[in-house]
């Protein structure tokens, strides 16, 4: 049984016919749709240390044409990433070398994406789907729209691992699970422990995994806290000494963790205990791009954000929105 076969078979809402959605596309916006302007990118060290690390080649911002907010970033083969809109569900591809970006999912109507992950091993696009309480996959190189999976309440953020695909829900203690490995089972983990706590909005929100996938990682804004939950159990644990206020996705890059705060436009870089037991922040990474970023992604040297401009307003206003790149400390 193949990747999709399963992927379908788990679905509880598949589309009828995958050819005949084919993703609209937009021309590629001339440029960038934006100058690409010198800058630099301003690293502040705990102990009080700065740096500054100018750009080279690459563009600083990269504009998404015609989105009307945005959320999620993921990197796919070689410098191409893919960047989400929130209300319209739309995704867009686009080359962290040159600039150059498109539309290329336009879903049905009524569809958000809150948080991607492209799993290049099986071609597929894993896609949070917001307040809808969906996941979407859609295939990675065509962006044909495979299946829908109904899962909860607010379906905020992805990470995928060898053998599934996990999502938070920052209504509900909920992680779900949808497999990638034919056989696999779909899921929902009751998450319990600190992790589980709804006393604020939003509380589960990123999320990341060990390589083994035996951990899981995630952020709860309500909370400003990073924790571990034992995929099997639901089990969660505070990492100590990491306070991280307006914490929305996260990142996993070895034993640093970079989590990204979106209300103090900052990203805080995290070093790990080996054990997952405690971290401390060891650098904040600003630039002067930054507009209330969301999510961030990794490209050898550099990390790619994107910009969802909530300092306008829910929704936002903004006339632009745009994925911002800066180097890592």
């Amino acid at each position: 049984m193949t990747i999709r076969t399963e992927i379908n078979s788990q679905a509880q809402v598949v589309c009828a016919s995958s050819a005949a959605l084919r993703p609209k596309m937009s021309h590629i916006a001339a440029a960038a749709a934006a100058a690409i302007i010198m800058l630099v990118t301003t690293v502040t060290f705990v102990s009080g240390q700065t740096l500054s690390a100018p750009t080279n080649e690459f563009p600083n911002t990269i504009v998404l044409p015609g989105a009307r907010s945005a959320e999620g970033i993921a990197i796919g083969q070689g410098s191409i990433f893919y960047a989400s809109d929130f209300l319209a569900g739309d995704i867009f591809r686009g080359d962290l070398r040159t600039g150059k970006v498109e539309r290329f999912i336009h879903p049905p109507n009524g569809r958000q994406a809150v948080g991607l992950k492209a799993d290049i091993r099986h071609g597929l696009l894993f896609v949070a789907g917001g307040f809808t309480g969906q996941a979407y996959v859609y295939d990675l190189q065509t962006g044909a729209d495979l299946a829908t999976f109904q899962l909860g309440g607010l379906i905020n953020d992805v990470v995928v691992t060898e053998e599934a695909a996990w999502f938070t829900d920052s209504l509900l203690p909920h992680i779900y699970r949808i497999p990638i490995a034919p056989g696999g089972s779909q899921r929902t983990i009751v998450v319990t422990g600190p992790a589980a706590d709804l006393s604020g909005f939003p509380n589960l929100n990123g999320i990341a995994a060990t390589p083994d996938g035996k951990t899981l990682i995630v952020s709860h804004s309500g909370l400003g806290a990073i924790l571990t939950v034992d995929p099997t159990t639901g089990v969660s644990k505070l990492i100590d000494g990491v306070v991280v206020p307006a914490v929305d996705g996260i990142l996993l890059d070895g034993g640093r963790l970079y989590a990204v705060q979106v209300d103090l436009n900052q990203i805080a870089q995290v070093d790990l205990s080996p054990d997952l037991s405690s971290g401390t922040v060891t650098a904040l990474i600003t630039s002067p791009d930054f507009e209330a970023p969301t999510t961030a992604a990794r490209f050898g040297d550099r990390l790619v954000a994107v910009n969802g401009k909530y300092d306008t307003g829910f929704p936002p206003t903004a006339t632009t929105y745009e994925v911002v790149t800066v180097r890592k400390p």
